[in-house]
């Protein structure tokens, strides 16, 4: 495994007064200092009209107008009671929400000024894609900036971000992400003197530059590295330290119910595919546009506020999807502004795959692309940019998979970088603290099946991935990654060892800026891992695909796939319930209004490749029951997807070039 990121800890000394007297006394307290409760109204005291607070995304923060800037200051003194020095080592914690920024234009989230010579001595900016201290000692001549870059913080989205300084190096931490670390080669001064400055909040004194945004914590932390006071946290973009109460609760005036304080509230309405719903979501409004219904985010999920809840009536065939060889896979996306596309992952290398568009209410060829025994498509976006990405799986040794990247002018994907992968079988990516990864399922090199698959990383200069971790895997089949809370998973199946099938697949959590072993659970043949969330309730789904024993040189195609359970008592997966099914390779999970459905690939019961794929309902206490059975040939994979027309469910043929789509009729 490659080496895993490490914190960094800073051990602060700060500058002291001299006070012979009574010795050494730093020249703070060593307390977080709270930089927004000075310029926030005390108790019996009204908001100015100046600031403004606004509630986004289920959280309150200051917004500043354009005459804020003597407003919102005090005197330096007032923080550094004993001597006149800026802390040598410290913290700055800042959680804020910005809306996109020009190119060239950068917001100054503090600064400290000297009033007398009009001069910045120390500032805390962002701009479109970078953050900077800027820090400029009186009478030294010599400014140093810190620059850390690549960080798109101009998103609308809320974002708490701790910089940390000591001596030459810098490190600065966002939504308890991974650490960027900077060494500089001149050191943070020993003795940056604030006599007669002042702290401006939001602005660097004058109106220009005034932060657009929200604020809502602003804590200067000495002597330390604030990160680990902070993270992690069930909601890293909110980590708090230090958040006034004037911005967490919102006191009421006296013998009403009206807050003493008015607030403005964002009220937004998202159209398009299903967002997810979550704490910081609540109360977001959803508007789905094929059912022309309502939905509200309760923190949880959304509640539907207008129409009728649909209910799964019956499924009936819709379309045949001629491809040009056998599928493994399908994925279904969509590019913004273009359309609903799906890929096929098709076996032959000859015709190669095929990428079909939705058009006039049916998927047709689109775009072919060069394949070599295509086992899985993934596509994913990345600042706004689409990309495909496919599993070769032809040579047993070393295969290049390659990503395409969408190209706006030509309207089709072309070759953006190719990863040497080895039998894969399948790619997930996925977004953890404002990085971007992929992961690949590395299924054998000859024919040894225990080999490293690996984890690779973006690079946002170089626009490319490289590999950040490398983990051990048995026949890797599938990868799956998965959010609970404030923690981050990576599960794989693992399918065979070489002698049998009777394995362990493995349960990955995110610690200390790498993926680490978390559980470990006996599988049969484990082909895919399927994770969902029902009322506060975490599930994994595993299809097992077949019993087979080299030893004994027998093999059992009908065997249990299994659902678990996360128990809140032991922090682990637990058996919830066993579902009979016949070489299991796919579970898809999908919700059609207030019901839950999972659909399972039967693709063999050691005799015919034709038969009944299930869907299962969600039934409370007695978990997940049949309901509907469909005919299916070879079953590899579904998909879910929904249009103006209604919701589709879609399943790729491992044993024949037509592919079929189911519709779903509801009521």
């Amino acid at each position: 495994m490659l080496t895993c990121w490490s914190n960094l800890l800073v051990a602060g000394v700060l500058v002291a007064a001299t006070v012979p007297s009574h010795g050494w006394r730093p020249c703070t307290d060593l307390q977080p200092f709270d930089l927004l409760a000075r310029v926030l109204p005390q108790p019996g005291q009204t908001l100015s009209p100046q600031v403004q607070m606004v509630q986004s995304g289920g959280s309150r923060g200051l917004r500043l107008a354009d005459a804020t800037a003597i407003l919102l200051s005090y005197a330096a003194n007032q923080i550094f009671t004993n001597c006149d020095f800026f802390p040598a080592e410290f913290s700055l914690v800042a959680t804020f929400k910005m809306p996109r920024l020009r190119q060239q234009k950068h917001e100054y989230i503090l600064s400290v000024v000297d009033n007398e010579a009009d001069s910045l001595l120390l500032g805390l900016r962002v701009s479109h894609n970078r953050v900077h201290l800027l820090v400029n000692p009186p009478g030294t001549g010599g400014r140093l900036r810190l620059s850390f870059k690549e960080f798109s913080l101009d998103d609308n989205h809320w974002h708490t971000m701790v910089l940390a300084v000591s001596g030459v190096d810098a490190a600065l931490t966002v939504d308890c992400g991974l650490k960027l670390e900077l060494t500089q080669v001149r050191s943070f001064p020993a003795a940056l003197s604030t006599r007669g400055s002042r702290f401006y909040i939001g602005t660097r004194k004058r109106t220009t530059h005034r932060f657009s945004g929200l604020i809502r914590q602003l804590v200067l932390v000495p002597g330390s590295d604030a990160t680990t006071r902070l993270c992690p946290s069930s909601e890293p973009q909110l980590a708090h330290l230090l958040v006034p109460q004037f911005l967490v609760s919102v006191p009421l005036s006296p013998g009403s119910l009206s807050p003493l304080y008015p607030y403005e509230a964002e009220a937004r309405v998202t159209s398009g595919s299903r967002p997810q719903c979550s704490r910081s979501k609540d109360g977001q409004l959803w508007f789905n546009i094929s059912r022309k219904r309502m939905s509200v985010c309760d923190g949880v999920t959304w509640k539907t506020l207008q129409g009728d809840s649909e209910r799964l009536d019956y499924v009936e065939d819709f379309q045949d999807l001629y491809t040009a060889s056998e599928t493994f896979d399908v994925e279904v996306f969509s590019i913004p502004s273009v359309g609903l596309f799906l890929a096929a992952a098709n076996r032959d290398s000859g015709p190669g795959s095929g990428i079909y568009r939705w058009t006039k209410g049916s998927f047709r060829l689109y775009q072919n692309i060069s394949t070599r025994e295509a086992r899985a498509w993934k596509h994913f976006t990345i600042d706004g940019q689409s990309f495909l990405v496919v599993a070769n799986s032809r040579e047993a040794d070393r295969e290049l998979s390659v990503i395409y990247r969408w190209n706006s002018h030509r309207l089709r994907f072309v070759h953006h970088q190719s990863l040497e992968t080895y039998a894969a079988l399948d790619w997930e990516a996925f977004n953890m603290h404002n990085h971007s990864f992929l992961v690949v399922a590395n299924h054998r090199r000859a024919s040894n099946h225990n080999i490293n698959s690996v984890i690779y990383r973006w690079n946002p200069k170089s626009k490319l991935f490289e590999v950040n971790q490398t983990l051990s895997t048995s026949g890797a089949y599938d990868w799956e990654f998965f959010t609970m809370g404030r923690y981050h998973f990576l599960v794989v199946a693992n399918t065979f060892d070489g002698r049998t099938t009777n394995i362990g697949s493995t349960i990955y959590i995110w610690m200390d800026g790498c993926f680490r072993t978390f559980q470990n659970i006996p599988t049969l043949g484990a082909t895919d891992w399927e994770p969902f969330e029902l009322g506060g309730r975490f599930f994994l789904a595993v299809a097992n695909s077949q019993n087979l024993s080299l030893w004994l040189g027998s093999s059992r195609y009908s065997i249990n796939s299994t659902i678990y359970e996360l128990s809140t008592l032991t922090w682990t997966f637990e058996r919830f319930q066993d579902i009979l099914t016949h070489s299991a390779l796919d579970w898809e999970f999908f919700t059609l209004g207030e019901e839950k459905l999972l659909v399972v690939a039967n693709s063999h019961d050691g005799s015919s490749y034709s038969l009944k794929s299930v869907v299962y309902r969600w039934q409370g206490a007695e978990g997940f029951v049949a309901v509907h059975r469909l005919p299916t040939l070879g079953c590899r994979d579904w998909e879910h997807f929904s249009t103006k027309r209604g919701h589709f469910l879609v399943y790729s043929s491992a044993t024949s070039r037509i592919s079929k789509v189911f519709k779903l009729r509801i009521y």
